[in-house]
């Protein structure tokens, strides 16, 4: 490819996307169809300003891979831990019945049980990238549907490993090599089981060097204090868990989750995050528009009935299949139909499945042709389900998505955003001197038991500016965020102080790291909210200790002014890592030798 070529065809992709996809958008279909429209207008079987499509697609798979990275670094092993219920039995049931069931209907259909097998593997997991991406901007990822249908795409996705492990012991002759020209010679000259091995031991090596060896090479990196060194390096990162992937034959993807998964727990996640997102945007879109390009219309032209055919059949029988597991796991009508509606459709691994079993011939190039373009066709066929479900199902059931409350109180000096356990002390502390407070709270459920008990709230996210002003922001004097949104709670913080700068903004924050965000954002105060929970705690052990409770609670008191006054002076050098480590323990040996003084009392 030219110079002038790839110039000419980033300048069609980039164009096509901008046209597009704000029109999609406009008309409430989503940037994912717009992305997949865009891509069939500019493909070989639209206006054929880009012909090769799979040179295309295999650079755009790199956004799939981006983002299976940052689910990984998002699911913490408690997050993991506390989803275990839907992810492994949702997720496990949901992946085994549609298995089971569509290699029956191979079989029965004419086909060998091994090529119906991978097949239908292939075929049970959905399409990540494109369910995501539609609950995010329809705001459905945090109703119950929608955190089901993470459960099981986040299954599938761990699901592709034992897959990849499985498709070439389907082999007719198992003992072939493996041939993929994306592997070396030595690779290629393994037998299946002794490629399965490898596999698992490639595996094992991301997972061993990103528990144990990552935080030293980021750790280098950060004391460069150049942040273009940082993103480089995390890009570096994702093409070499790329390249070491297709080394040995299995999908890139799969491993960048992996890796992000060992680095979730890492003190470098945020700022990972953070230098990899506008990549993942960028490359997702082109992703999508790809798979638009890929979609081969001469064989949707000479087999018409048969792919028509072959799309409602899979959507119908994963339909029913999800509708019975939701139902199963106690999901409502409404939020099943979601749910159902959602990951009804093939997936981005299935590409990759597909093609890998045509290399092991489990099943013909013919075959795989045509079961791609079915996948193609089910993703396109998605964002139109997922339409006809919102206008005739869930626009008529307001327990999923109700309509937010129409505020009255717009005199009232103080807001509080959130009411959970935190903005209810602060609420009830308030309310009990006489103080009228708006308060604003985006959880149903938590609306409906503060509602039980007599009080006053209002259904609504306060982040949004419209509800701000209903609740008369312009008018009040201060506004208390206390919801446990970290990202939410700067992005109020901005949106008040670019709105409305003189209103006085209290916030709620997690840990010091919030709480420099929270400062460089220009809040009024801030409080962490287990600070005063922890020390209080700190106190009685010492005097369960046997230290006397008037010495303690001045120990205490150091403790606290020594502990604030240290955490606003690192603000000057929050994000210079060497420095911050540096006057960490300078502060460390300055607290022991205040507190273990003899001084016992306050000298004023």
């Amino acid at each position: 490819m030219t110079e002038g070529s790839l110039l000419f065809q980033t300048f069609v992709f980039l164009s096509a996307a901008c046209l597009v996809v704000p029109l999609a958008s406009r008309f409430r279909l989503g940037s994912v169809l717009g992305y997949l429209l865009a891509g069939i207008m500019i493909g070989p079987f639209g206006l054929g300003l880009i012909r090769n499509s799979n040179e295309i697609m295999h650079f755009a798979e790199f956004g799939v891979v981006m983002m299976l990275f940052l689910i990984g670094l998002e699911l913490e092993p408690y997050r993991l831990w506390k989803m275990r219920k839907t992810i492994v039995g949702l997720g496990g049931l949901q992946v085994t019945i549609t298995t089971l069931l569509l290699s029956g209907i191979g079989m029965a259909l004419g086909f060998s049980w091994q090529a119906s097998l991978a097949c239908a593997m292939a075929l049970s997991l959905s399409s990540t990238a494109l369910v995501l991406q539609m609950l995010q901007e329809k705001g459905l990822l945090q109703t119950e549907g929608g955190e089901y249908s993470f459960s099981v795409l986040l299954f599938q996705d761990i699901a592709v490993i034992p897959i990849l492990i499985i498709m070439p012991l389907l082999a007719i002759n198992s003992s072939a090599p493996v041939i993929d020209h994306q592997q070396s010679t030595w690779i290629s000259s393994l037998n299946s089981y002794q490629h399965a091995l490898v596999i698992l031991c490639v595996i094992s090596a991301v997972i061993v060097a990103g528990q144990y060896l990552s935080r030293y090479i980021f750790r280098y990196i950060a004391k460069t204090n150049l942040r273009e060194v940082f993103t480089a390096t995390s890009l570096a990162l994702i093409v070499g868990i790329t390249l070491l992937m297709k080394f040995v034959g299995v999908s890139p993807a799969l491993g960048a989750f992996i890796a992000g998964l060992v680095l979730a727990n890492s003190e470098y996640k945020h700022t990972l995050e953070t230098d990899i997102e506008p990549f993942k945007g960028l490359l997702l879109g082109l992703f999508f528009i790809s798979v638009g390009m890929g979609m081969n219309f001469l064989l949707l032209g000479e087999q018409t009935s048969a792919i028509l055919g072959a799309v409602g059949a899979l959507i119908f029988i994963k339909l029913l299949i999800l509708l019975f597991l939701g139902r199963l796991f106690g999901l409502t009508f409404a939020q099943n139909t979601l749910f159902a509606c959602a990951i009804s459709q093939g997936g981005e691994f299935a590409f990759v499945l597909f093609q890998f079993a045509g290399s092991l011939d489990v099943i013909a190039k013919d075959q795989a042709a045509f079961l791609m373009l079915t996948v193609a066709l089910s993703m396109a066929v998605t964002p139109f389900l997922m339409m006809l479900n919102e206008r005739f199902i869930l626009s008529r059931c307001v327990s999923i998505l109700p309509e937010y409350d129409k505020i009255v109180d717009v005199d009232n000096p103080v807001i509080i955003a959130g009411y959970g356990r935190f903005g209810q002390i602060i609420g009830r502390f308030m309310h009990a001197q006489g103080i009228k407070t708006t308060i604003l709270e985006k959880d149903p459920d938590q609306i409906e038991q503060i509602r039980r008990f007599g009080n006053k709230a209002y259904f609504g996210d306060a982040s949004k500016i419209d509800l701000l002003r209903s609740a008369g922001i312009e008018k009040a004097k201060m506004l208390v965020i206390a919801i446990d949104d970290p990202d939410k709670a700067l992005e109020m913080v901005y949106l008040v102080k670019e709105h409305f700068p003189k209103v006085k903004i209290l916030a709620r924050a997690r840990n010091r790291r919030h709480a420099y965000n929270l400062h460089k954002a220009g809040v009024d105060y801030y409080r962490r909210e287990t600070f005063d929970s922890a020390l209080k705690m700190a106190q009685f052990a010492m005097e369960v200790m046997g230290k006397s409770p008037s010495e303690v609670r001045f120990k205490a008191k150091q403790f606290r002014r020594h502990d604030e006054k240290t955490l606003r002076h690192s603000f000057a050098f929050f994000e210079k890592e060497p420095e911050l480590i540096s006057f960490s323990k300078q502060v460390s040996s300055e607290l022991e030798r205040i507190l273990q003084s003899d001084i016992t009392e306050d000298p004023k």
